[in-house]
């Protein structure tokens, strides 16, 4: 269901919800979402997305993925389109999303994704396609490893990955996505839209995030131009700044980074500069409110007056 990256204006259907704030209408969403209440779920989903001024990509893909699960292919093909209208692109998470496995049947799913890669291989037809598919294999093997990682945290608790082989193999692969990223970094400047597209840039923002603090505080220079040029999102600076930020022991600006606390063995929010502006610098970039942030951790957060 969830999508990265990261639309229009929405009204609420109904002056009654105005009364209900975002953060609860995605909590009470999530929480029938994981319940498997998706007659529940899809509804107020769709609420939370129509109480935003300005909803993310993922929220209206995430709406349809409810109305998918609820039996509504009406309303779930409808926000689909409404997602991809407001730039969502990801043709290989669409077709492989187990969310939507119910529209495949239906006529109208095969024309929706024939029309997205369209659009798609239109959009990318003057980037390096050598570069492009060789960044698309490294992205791979970036987000298989920290997958795998990810299950035997969840199963065996975060003391479990300190030694893990698994552990060992993810610094490996980054080592080796860092020294090839480099290379074309020499060879052709920052990776951006438009040398490797949108999914490219992407993943030569994900190769410098995973790398160490050097790497990642020397290369911030390159990955804000892009950012400010409008070859990558202003949403993956935010994120590698907080990064950077954080390993300077500084307090981050967007609430994007997550410490895990020797005591509770959970993982909170890093320390934010001042946290009461906080969701105005994350919508400056493209990010959501930090309440529904947190909720993709399983966490509570209360904004700060």
């Amino acid at each position: 269901m969830k999508t990265l990256l990261l639309g229009a204006a929405l009204l609420l259907a109904n002056a009654a919800h105005a009364q209900t704030a975002p953060a609860t209408l995605y909590s009470q969403a999530m929480s029938a979402y994981d319940a498997k209440d998706y007659a529940k779920a899809a509804p107020l989903l769709e609420q939370d997305l129509r109480s935003k001024r300005r909803p993310a990509v993922s929220d209206y893909y995430n709406v349809a993925c409810a109305w998918a699960l609820a039996a509504n292919a009406n309303k779930a093909f409808d926000y689909l389109k409404q997602a991809t209208a407001a730039g969502y692109d990801n043709v290989e998470h669409l077709q492989s999303d187990t969310d939507l496995t119910a529209l495949h049947a239906d006529r109208r799913w095969q024309p929706l994704v024939n029309n997205l890669a369209a659009a798609v291989a239109k959009a990318d037809a003057h980037v390096n396609q050598t570069l492009k598919q060789e960044l698309a294999a490294m992205r791979r093997t970036d987000q298989v490893i920290r997958l795998k990682m990810d299950s035997v945290e969840k199963k065996a608790g975060m003391d479990a990955l300190i030694a893990s082989p698994l552990a060992v193999e993810m610094r490996e692969t980054d080592k080796r996505n860092q020294a090839r990223l480099i290379t074309i970094i020499n060879q052709y400047g920052w990776p951006g839209r438009s040398l490797v597209g949108k999914a490219g840039a992407t993943t030569a923002f994900l190769i410098i995030q995973h790398a160490d603090a050097e790497m990642q505080q020397k290369y911030l220079p390159l990955v804000q131009k892009a950012a400010a040029q409008g070859e990558l999102e202003k949403s993956a600076a935010a994120l590698l700044q907080d990064r950077v930020l954080m390993g300077q022991g500084k307090p981050q600006l967007y609430g994007s980074q997550l410490a895990p606390n020797a005591e509770t063995k959970k993982y909170e929010f890093y320390t934010i500069e001042d946290e009461a502006h906080v969701d105005e610098r994350r919508a400056s970039v493209g990010l959501g409110p930090l309440a529904e942030y947190a909720k993709l951790f399983g966490l509570e957060y209360t904004p700060k007056k």
